[in-house]
């Protein structure tokens, strides 16, 4: 498996990824969703360089012109609810695409302990595609595991693309053993070093979803 770090190269992203850490920028829950987004959107243009292309003819008022486009059929999918601004993001790039959707939670035993539940899945068929997992927070990669079997029962993809915003190196090592082969790639803007006795990603970002969207009960 071959892994991407975007934050290995100084870009505007790093700035997208600044003000989503930021305590003071967090206060304002649009900006928050836009930067997801935005990330999303970088992410999708250094995914499409990777893409397979052919060269079609295109007619313009003036004459043919010969293009390289993606052949790839794509699927983006995310895991509700914190990923859907990530998920517009790469619709904004690949507003072709075919869309996918799990429902995965963690459900405490206590403080502490925690299984990871899978309620709800929304998928077309999988075989032969090119599938992109948008899930911004990697922390122990159990969620993204559990959410990819679920949706390997609607076929098997050609190619996949594991996105994430922040992963935790934890995260990134289980990945890597869990989902060995040349077709699949792990896609990040930062990998933290860390995770405290929550799981959570330190020093991250705290909860993405309360983040967008408001906090749950």
């Amino acid at each position: 498996m071959k892994i991407y770090n975007l934050s290995e190269n100084n870009s505007e992203l790093s700035r997208f990824v600044s003000e989503i850490r930021d305590v003071e920028v967090q206060k304002d829950s649009l900006r928050f969703r836009r930067n997801m987004e935005r990330i999303g959107e970088v992410m999708a243009y250094e995914m499409s360089k990777t893409f397979e292309y052919s060269t079609k003819s295109i007619q313009t008022p003036l004459g043919i012109a010969r293009v390289n486009t993606a052949d790839n059929s794509l699927v983006v999918s995310t895991i509700l609810r914190a990923g859907l601004p990530f998920h517009q993001g790469f619709l904004s790039y690949f507003d072709k695409a075919e869309n996918a959707f799990v429902s995965a939670y963690r459900k405490y035993k206590d403080a502490l302990k925690f299984e990871i539940c899978i309620e709800y899945l929304a998928s077309p068929r999988l075989d032969g595609k090119t599938l992109i997992i948008a899930d911004p927070m990697l922390a122990t990669g159990s969620s993204l595991e559990l959410a990819y079997g679920a949706l390997l029962t609607k076929g098997k993809p050609a190619h996949v693309y594991i996105a994430s915003v922040i992963a935790s190196q934890k995260a990134v090592d289980f990945i890597a053993e869990k989902f060995s082969g040349e077709n699949v790639s792990l896609w990040t803007a930062a990998i933290d070093p860390e995770l405290n006795e929550h799981a959570y990603i330190i020093p991250g970002l705290g909860d993405a979803g309360d983040l967008a969207f408001g906090v749950k009960e």
